[in-house]
């Protein structure tokens, strides 16, 4: 897979893509039994599977929000950058977080990587624990009258 630079959508991509996305939503739940979609491109017909149509569903929400998407294979190996980038964390924060054993990596040389099915492992357990977090922050919030 190419990398490609990240373009935001234009206004009529934007409104194109939420179209779309919300037809597609819709024909996938009315036809749940489905594995597969004809679909017709330039009068060429494409056979693709569910998981692609879902795929391209949930691209297309991204989009409809203005985000720009890229696509990583579950097993590919990030730099550092890469998982700095995908956490929203800086890169020298990321490093130490790798050097306490928080993020599994290999080295390739002297460069670290880190596979991507470890760093969302990370970045759920993460989001896990502020939900908590936060929760607790809440009932003691109530418990103390506090308005919230």
């Amino acid at each position: 897979m190419t990398a490609h630079p990240q373009v935001l959508p234009d206004t009529e991509s934007l409104a194109l893509a939420r179209a779309s996305a919300e037809d597609l939503s819709r024909l996938l739940g009315r036809m749940p039994e489905a594995e597969r979609a004809r679909v017709q491109l330039d009068g060429n017909d494409l056979i693709l599977p569910r998981q692609a149509l879902a795929l391209l569903r949930d691209l297309l929400v991204e989009m409809a929000q203005g985000n720009a998407v890229t696509i990583v294979p579950t097993h590919a190996e990030l730099t550092t950058q890469e998982a700095a980038n995908i956490l929203n964390v800086s890169r020298p924060h990321l490093v130490k977080l790798l050097e306490k054993g928080t993020i599994p990596f290999s080295r390739t040389g002297t460069h670290r990587r880190i596979r991507y099915q470890d760093l969302m492992s990370y970045r759920d357990q993460r989001d896990q624990e502020s939900r908590t977090a936060l929760d607790e922050l809440t009932a003691q919030a109530q418990e103390h009258d506090m308005g919230y």
